[in-house]
């Protein structure tokens, strides 16, 4: 009986492992994670600039220095944050082209940047506008609406309201000859995603037409040879996505950008926002897999990690430009990496702090010894496969449960106002307490966010140590079996032999 429900239970691990793989290696979820992952630096050096152009530089600097300093971070913005969406567009096109194995993938981050751009509107109204668009304003006197004022919008001066006047309009009713930032950037992020992969499909499958291709003859540069065998691909694949802009502001007055943040990006992180459930369902999976052996990005960075990624660069936008993080963006990548991963998935760092005060083997100190120094910096595969976590079902419970516990109390700190929602990205190896800091912008908020770190790490303490305790004990019995069926097995050889 025993031995037939250890068998279902490892068929059913043996299904799960084999789900999770083919989800982690479907081909366009795994060209997804890997773009972000390139990205990454990017936003996380935005993260930077906007933390010390809102933290750093009001501390010691005022007016005309202070705006002077800060044109560092908002030049940093411009280039990282504001051109987000065309730089993924880009990427993920890269991706996808060397996940299939297409030989010329520099030609789908021109298809992806391309396609993106034909899908943007070419006519903007004042309302979507984006400051680097607004030409003028428009102030009416508060004592005599029929007294206007007109000035022109290109200093930082002119963007206060004359005295005893108000903003009435922006602008002009359209803006044309302009791309707007609600499109290149952060907001326009899921739009890079759909469009990039899309179009890099439909590139890649024309190009694998020999019909499609223009053969030069021999000694002809590769490079040349490249560019005509992608010719026709090329403009057949923008023509495509040409044509449905054209149909689409034709006959809804519409744009395919506009389409997918309004019925799919929304609807997506209000899903993802509705609660924590969701995200703490993907983490438990993910983190069970870990536990398997397998590393638990294959579902949570393919499944969670890009719409989380997305929610914190939108906060790093809004914060930059003054703005209070709406509560459909408390819950980002940066909760995960900084509140529920304290010392890498598991958050074993709690572990290894349990293991040099409590335990009694050492074996599992020497390990911890090893382990503790990459643990700082939220590196645990020392941990997961020497301690091990793996098929270790006690260290197992504690392993996945403890992240799923962070999850869900930091998302309601956050939205009871206790804890400041996480506004800054900064880098997944930043140690504990120093993360939490950096993340809401640092300040008061910065140093409630080290205290619920603090008590984050006695709780997850004090959950590890029985589990810990149960799992020596299982190892030392495993090790007194092993030496008397060792034992066992000499007398019987010597039995044998006399």
């Amino acid at each position: 009986m025993a031995e037939e429900v250890a068998e279902e239970k490892q068929s059913f691990l043996d299904k799960f492992s084999e789900v999770s793989a083919k989800i982690g290696n479907q081909v366009h979820l795994r060209s997804l994670r890997d773009g972000f992952a390139t990205v990454m630096p990017i936003y996380i050096l935005a993260g930077i600039a906007v933390l010390i152009n809102n933290v750093v530089f009001p501390l010691f600097l005022t007016g005309d220095a202070l705006a002077n300093a800060q044109y560092w971070g908002n030049a940093i913005t411009q280039g990282t944050l504001n051109v987000a969406t065309i730089m993924l567009a880009g990427i993920i096109g890269y991706c996808l082209a060397r996940n299939k194995r297409f030989k010329n993938a520099i030609a789908c981050v021109v298809v992806g940047i391309a396609a993106l751009c034909i899908m943007m509107p070419q006519t903007l109204s004042s309302a979507t506008a984006s400051i680097s668009d607004i030409t003028e304003l428009t102030y009416t006197s508060t004592s005599d609406t029929t007294k206007t004022k007109t000035v022109k919008y290109d200093t930082i001066a002119k963007k206060v309201a004359p005295k005893g006047y108000q903003l009435t309009s922006v602008g002009s009713d359209n803006v044309s000859g302009a791309f707007s930032k609600t499109y290149t950037g952060t907001n326009g992020l899921f739009g890079a995603i759909i469009i990039g992969l899309v179009a890099t499909t439909i590139f890649i499958k024309l190009s694998n037409n020999e019909k499609l291709r223009v053969n030069l003859g021999e000694g002809i540069p590769p490079a040349v040879a490249d560019t005509f065998n992608t010719m026709f691909p090329m403009l057949i694949t923008l023509t495509i996505f040409g044509v449905v802009a054209a149909l689409l502001h034709a006959l809804w007055a519409t744009d395919l950008m506009t389409l997918i943040n309004t019925c799919i990006a929304a609807p997506l992180k209000g899903f993802v926002n509705a609660g924590p459930w969701f995200i703490i369902l993907v983490y438990t999976l993910a983190n069970l897999l870990f536990c398997l052996g397998i590393h638990q990005s294959t579902i949570s960075g393919v499944l969670a990690e890009p719409i989380l990624t997305i929610l914190i660069t939108e906060n790093m936008a809004m914060y930059a430009a003054g703005q209070t993080i709406p509560a459909d963006h408390y819950m980002n990548m940066q909760i995960i990496n900084t509140f529920a991963l304290i010392g890498g998935s598991g958050c074993t760092l709690m572990l290894l702090a349990d293991t040099f005060l409590f335990s009694k083997s050492k074996a599992s100190k020497d390990i911890a010894k090893l382990a503790v120094l990459p643990g700082i910096f939220n590196i645990n595969e020392p941990v997961i496969y020497g301690y091990p976590i793996v098929y270790n079902l006690p260290l197992m419970i504690p392993f996945v449960l403890i992240p799923d516990l962070f999850i869900g109390l930091t998302y309601a700190l956050t939205c009871a106002h206790i804890l400041a929602p996480c506004v800054v990205m900064v880098p997944w190896t930043t140690p504990v307490f120093i993360s939490g800091f950096l993340a809401v912008g640092g300040g008061t908020a910065g140093v409630v966010a080290i205290i619920w770190q603090v008590i984050e790490f006695a709780l997850g303490m004090l959950i590890y140590l029985p589990f810990m305790k149960v799992s020596e004990r299982a190892q030392k019995k495993q090790m007194e079996l092993a030496e008397q069926a060792e034992k066992d097995a000499d007398a019987k050889a010597a039995a044998q032999t006399a």
